[in-house]
């Protein structure tokens, strides 16, 4: 039961009468009704905006129409007050027993309670990681592992058909590099002395396993191959082992993939037919948006390290860009970009007209490119959004944490794992907004405190369920089994829950589902760890409340009425937490020690 879309039927249901008896000058526009809670909850239960988007349609003041609306809110069942309120926004109040029944329907949905029909079955492809395999994946990586997780989750819930993907960049420069590093140490274990790791190579301890797997398989013939030979070998033994190890690191986070896709197989082609790059090139000239021309420098370059010179360019700017792109370097081969380009094609030819990358602070610059190519190649039928996840800076008790000695560079996401366990990472990675900087206490997040928000929501569950078993030895009729509980407590009568406490609670928990929709369509997995968070706060004042005000305790000896009232009330509360927490991928515990 979502109480936020049945009343904006109903008010859009107001306003078509309203357009039948002629008000309206035009067809309103009911899509643009927004029903939500208001700023102030003293305001009421309900705000709109109906008559300050519908006022020129209807060719009146938005206070004047709001009041012909008002007039058509104020008969609808189980509004007890509605009213105007600055310039033309309705407020309204509902009887309580509104809540009530969501309680009811929150109980009797259980797991499946937030889950919305929002997206249709609309197939969403959502790419996220797609760290290079040249290493362990380090707290940078944590974090957008994390959130396209959460946010590919969250968009299964709405109702979506969700495909998660991996972007493997196993081709270009830093894959050779990463074979010549593993050469390195496939020679260290053969007994020779390679010394300092040289600059330019990857130091760090990580490729030692490559270099023993490859002199156990190899022995020493690969020392006598030209590098044209060996590298080749050794490149693909070093990307496979490194990215069994970034699969390991994604399982300890809880993070799963559908698809890992090469970029190698973009370059790659049957014979005689061009490969996935070059028929990306051949259908944007065949669509006129691949032209050889000049581009000016960039603006601040220095005038040495321009190359004025003819290029293959797509027309960027057709589609939104700043200027157009190269898709060509100098020696002829295809860029970078051709190649990106080229995977969403496959992506768009793969049925995905919405398509989500998860990208670091430092490829801000890449976006608008990105999404024009995803335009040009889809003929404006596909969206591309990009979610940037900002920095995430590591300290402990305040102070920065110190690279890790294993991969030489950088703290690594097992590190980090191993030590606070996955449920602290994940859900503190999502209570900040992606594109806002992190700052992760390693010391802070395992304080059993209120400060540390993961702890307090999963302390609010584990809470509930010590009520539950509490309860158990005062009323006997009460089912030990989860969901037989659950299926006697949906039809409890709760009209007896009338405290301004029980009430908050109440329509915290009625918000839920519209709290799923909104963050689903907006991309935000963050809400729901805010709301959780809200939700644990609420339950909490009230078992503290509880403590002062005997007359208000979930458990009530001489009043079995009250009590299974509050024990609904409390089943509410678990229901919801366990949707929520299992959606950002964080365990509901049943107890805390």
């Amino acid at each position: 039961m979502n109480v936020f879309n049945d009343f904006t039927g109903h008010i859009r249901s107001v306003v078509e009468h309203l357009h039948a008896t002629g008000v309206f000058t035009a067809p309103p526009a009911l899509e643009r009704i927004v029903v939500e809670p208001p700023r102030d909850e003293t305001h009421g239960d309900l705000a709109t905006n109906a008559a300050m988007v519908l006022a020129k349609d209807a060719g009146l003041k938005p206070r004047d129409l709001a009041e012909k609306i008002v007039a058509g809110i104020a008969a609808l069942p189980h509004v007890t007050r509605a009213e105007i309120a600055g310039p033309g926004f309705i407020n309204i109040t509902l009887d309580p027993a509104v809540w009530q029944r969501a309680l009811g329907a929150t109980i009797k949905a259980g797991a499946d309670v937030g889950r919305s029909t929002l997206g249709g079955g609309e197939p969403v492809n959502v790419e996220y990681v797609s760290a290079n395999p040249t290493g362990p994946m380090h707290v940078g990586h944590c974090r957008g592992a994390v959130f396209g997780d959460a946010l590919a989750n969250l968009l299964a819930y709405g109702g979506y058909a969700v495909t998660r993907e991996y972007y493997i960049n196993d081709a270009g420069a830093q894959v050779d590099v990463l074979a010549r590093s593993a050469f390195l140490r496939y020679r260290e274990a053969l007994g020779e002395e390679v010394g300092a790791i040289p600059e330019g190579l990857y130091p760090g301890d990580y490729l030692k396993p490559v270099g023993a797997a490859l002199a156990a398989e190899h022995g020493d013939k690969l020392l006598n191959k030209p590098e044209a030979e060996w590298l080749p070998i050794v490149r693909d033994k070093a990307i496979a082992m490194m990215m069994d190890e970034i699969r390991g690191d994604l399982a300890a986070l809880k993070v799963r993939h559908d698809v890992f896709f090469s970029e190698r197989t973009l370059s790659q082609s049957a014979a005689g037919e061009p490969n996935a790059i070059e028929a990306t090139i051949d259908d944007l000239r065949a669509k006129d948006l691949v032209y050889e021309g000049r581009l000016p420098p960039p603006k601040g370059a220095p005038a040495e390290d321009w190359e004025d010179r003819e290029q293959t360019l797509f027309r960027a700017t057709a589609f939104g860009d700043d200027v157009d792109r190269p898709l060509r370097k100098s020696d002829g081969s295809p860029t970078y970009f051709a190649a990106d380009i080229a995977y969403h094609r496959s992506k768009f030819e793969r049925g995905f007209d919405t398509m989500i990358d998860v990208w670091g602070a430092d490829h801000g610059g890449y976006i608008k490119r990105m999404r024009a190519a995803v335009r040009a190649i889809s003929g404006e039928g596909a969206d591309l959004d990009v979610k940037i996840v900002q920095l995430v800076r590591l300290l402990r008790g305040g102070e920065p944490v110190k690279m890790s000695k294993r991969s030489g560079e950088f703290v690594t996401l097992r590190d980090v794992v191993d030590e606070v366990g996955p449920d602290a990472v994940r859900f503190i990675m999502l209570y900040r907004k992606n594109d806002a900087t992190l700052d992760f206490d390693l010391a802070k997040v395992i304080e059993q405190t209120r400060d540390n928000p993961v702890f307090y929501v999963q302390y609010a569950h584990a809470r509930a369920q010590s009520i539950f078993r509490n309860a158990l030895a005062q009323v006997p009729t009460l089912p030990v089994e989860p969901g037989a509980r659950a299926i006697a407590l949906c039809e409890v009568d709760v009209g007896s829950l009338t405290d301004p406490a029980e009430q908050t609670l109440l329509r915290r928990i009625a918000l839920y589902p519209r709290l799923v929709e909104a963050a689903a369509a907006a991309h935000e997995p963050h809400r729901v760890a805010f709301y959780l968070y809200e939700l644990a706060s609420d339950f909490h004042a009230l078992w503290t409340k509880g403590k002062d005000a005997p007359h208000l305790r979930f458990i009530m000896q001489d009043d079995p009425l009250m009590t299974l009232a509050r024990l609904a009330l409390v089943q509410g509360v678990v229901t919801v937490l366990a949707s929520g927490l299992s959606m950002l991928g964080v365990e509901a515990p049943d107890e805390m020690r």
